[in-house]
C-alpha cells in the first residue's frame, strides 16, 4: 500500500521548503530567516507602519490558505477603488473618504457642467455619477454625455488610467496614495503628499499640470511629432510627445504640487479652489496670520516649508509700483504667464465603423484604447466593430472616439476679461465640435458647436509663472485696445 503523508506532515514538508530546510538551508539560516508565510509568499510588498497588518484586512481573501485558487476567493483586488473605498479605507478614514468624495477634485462637477451646459444642458449634475446614458445618441447633449464618459474620463479615479508608461495609476484613494510607474505599482507603502509625478499621472498633455513642467503636447500627426528616433521608437511616456518649454519658476525653485494644493483644496469640501493664491502668499503683511499650515513667519518674512520634502523657501514680497497700479484691473497671470495652450478647433468624432483609413497620420491619438484600435484595424488585424468602455462603469459601447485640432500651438497667453472684470489669461477651452457617423455610415452630427451664447474662450490659470518682463504694459495696452477683449 502506497504511502500517503498527513495533511499536517505534507504543511510541515511545505513550511520546512519555504524556509529553505530542504534546498541547502541550515536550522541556522531557518532561525535567521524566518519563513514567510501568507500572502506575501506570492506577493512580497513593504508596508508604511500605519498599513502594516495583514493583507486580508483590506483586501480579503484567505491568508492561511495552501493554493492561489483558495487564498483568491472573495478577494478584492482594488479595495481603494470609489465603489469600495468607504467600506475599506473608511473604517479607519471616514471623515477623509466622506470629503474626497464630494470634493470638487473627485465629482469632477465643475468640468463636466461648463461642457454639457455648452451643448444644451438646463441644469447642473451634482456629479460625473450622473452623466446619463442615452445609446444611441439622439441630440448634441446626449453626444457630449457619451464623449465624456467614454473619452474624457480617463483620469479620474475611476479608472486605473491609460497603459502609458507614466499615465497608469490606481483607483480611488490609491490614485494618489500610492506610486505607480512604468505601468506599474512601485511601492505598497500609502503616502501622505503625493510626488509630483503621482498629480501628472492625471495633469499631463495639455493641461494645467504638465505646463508647470513646461510641456506641451505635439500635435497627432506623425509628421509633427519629431525628433524622430533611429530605431523608430520614440519616447511617448504620456502618450505623445511633448515640447519641453520653459517651466513654472515654482517648479524650478523646487516646490512640489502639494506645497500650494492643499488637503483642504483636493480632498475637502473646500469647494474646489485653491486655498492659497498669488496675492495671499506674495502680498502678505507682517501681522497677518500665514495663509496656509506649511507657512510660516521668520525675521518679518513669509516661509513655505515643503510639504514632501521639508525644504524651506522665502517668499517674495510683491514691491514694484505697478503691483498697485493694476490691482482690481489684471490677475497675477495676465503679466507673468510665460506661454498658454492654445489649442484651437479642438474636432470629436464618434465613429460606429471600422473605417480607419482616414486616421493613418493620425493613429497617435493622446488615448489608448483609441490608438490601440486604429493600429490593429489599419493593420487588418481586428473583425469587430468599434468599441469603447465606460470610463465609470466598464462597460463597453459601440462606437470610437477620435479626435484632431485645427489648430496647435504654444504662445504668448491670450487675454481676456474674467468675471470680475480683470484682464487675465484665457483658452479656447469650449472652442469643441462634436461630429457622430453610425453603423450605417450614416452621418448624424457634423462638426455641432457649442450654443452661440457659450463663451469658448474662457479664463485659466496657467502654471507656466516667471518675471513679468520688460513688454508687461505693452501686453496688457494691447489687450485693453483689442475689440475682442471685453468687460463681462
Amino acid at each position: 500500500m502506497p504511502y500517503r503523508a498527513s495533511l499536517a506532515t505534507r504543511l510541515l514538508l511545505l513550511t520546512l521548503l519555504l524556509a529553505g530546510s530542504l534546498t541547502g538551508g541550515t536550522a541556522r539560516d531557518a532561525d535567521a530567516a524566518p519563513a514567510v508565510t501568507g500572502c506575501q509568499r506570492c506577493h512580497p510588498v513593504t508596508l508604511d507602519p500605519p498599513h502594516s497588518f495583514g493583507c486580508t484586512g483590506c483586501h480579503d481573501g484567505d491568508a492561511t490558505a495552501t493554493t492561489s485558487e483558495a487564498a483568491h476567493a472573495n478577494l478584492d483586488d482594488a479595495p481603494a477603488h470609489p465603489a469600495n473605498m468607504a467600506a475599506v479605507c473608511g473604517r479607519c478614514h471616514a471623515k477623509e473618504v466622506k470629503a474626497a468624495a464630494g470634493s470638487l477634485h473627485f465629482t469632477l462637477a465643475k468640468e463636466v457642467n461648463i461642457v454639457r451646459r455648452a451643448f444644451g444642458a438646463k441644469q447642473d449634475l451634482p456629479s460625473l455619477l450622473a452623466i446619463p446614458v442615452a445609446e444611441p445618441p439622439a441630440t448634441p447633449l446626449a453626444l457630449a454625455d457619451d464623449m465624456l464618459r467614454r473619452r474624457c474620463l480617463r483620469c479620474h479615479p475611476y479608472y486605473a488610467g491609460d497603459p502609458y508608461p507614466e499615465t497608469s495609476h490606481g483607483s480611488g484613494c490609491a490614485a494618489c496614495h500610492l506610486a505607480f510607474s512604468g505601468r506599474a505599482m512601485t511601492s505598497h507603502a500609502f503616502v501622505r503628499f503625493p510626488s509630483d509625478a503621482q498629480c501628472l499621472h492625471c495633469h499631463y498633455g495639455n493641461t494645467v499640470g504638465a505646463d508647470y513642467y513646461g510641456r506641451y503636447e505635439r500635435d497627432f500627426s506623425s509628421e509633427f511629432r519629431t525628433p524622430f528616433r533611429v530605431d523608430g521608437a520614440a519616447p511617448r511616456p504620456y502618450g505623445v510627445e511633448y515640447h519641453q518649454l520653459q517651466p513654472d519658476v515654482h517648479q524650478k525653485a523646487g516646490m512640489a504640487c502639494v506645497d500650494c494644493h492643499g488637503g483642504a483644496e483636493l480632498m475637502g469640501t473646500g469647494h474646489g479652489r485653491n486655498t492659497l493664491s498669488c496675492a495671499s502668499c506674495h502680498d502678505w503683511r507682517p501681522g497677518q496670520p500665514p495663509p496656509a499650515a506649511n507657512l510660516t513667519v521668520a525675521g518679518g518674512r513669509l516661509v513655505l516649508t515643503g510639504r514632501r520634502d521639508g525644504k524651506r523657501h522665502a517668499v517674495p514680497a510683491m514691491t514694484n509700483p505697478a503691483h498697485r497700479r493694476y490691482q482690481g484691473k489684471a490677475t497675477c497671470v495676465a503679466c507673468h504667464a510665460q506661454w498658454s495652450f492654445d489649442d484651437q478647433g479642438t474636432h470629436l468624432l464618434r465613429q460606429d465603423t471600422d473605417n480607419y483609413e482616414p486616421w493613418a497620420m493620425l493613429t497617435v491619438q493622446s488615448c489608448f484604447e483609441v490608438e490601440y484600435a486604429l493600429e490593429n484595424g489599419l493593420a487588418g488585424e481586428s473583425d469587430t466593430p468599434p468599441s469603447m468602455i465606460d470610463k465609470l462603469t466598464g462597460d463597453a459601447r459601440p462606437g470610437l472616439w477620435l479626435k484632431g485640432f485645427k489648430l496647435r500651438r504654444w504662445e504668448e497667453p491670450k487675454l481676456c476679461r474674467d468675471d470680475r472684470g480683470r484682464l487675465t489669461v484665457c483658452r479656447p477651452i469650449l472652442d469643441l465640435h462634436l461630429s457622430f457617423v453610425n453603423a450605417d455610415e450614416e452621418v448624424v452630427f457634423d462638426a455641432v458647436p457649442p450654443l452661440a451664447t457659450t463663451r469658448t474662450l474662457r479664463p485659466y490659470t496657467p502654471h507656466t509663472i516667471g518675471t513679468a518682463g520688460a513688454f508687461y504694459r505693452q501686453r496688457l495696452e494691447a489687450a485693453t485696445a483689442s475689440p475682442q477683449v471685453k468687460k463681462p
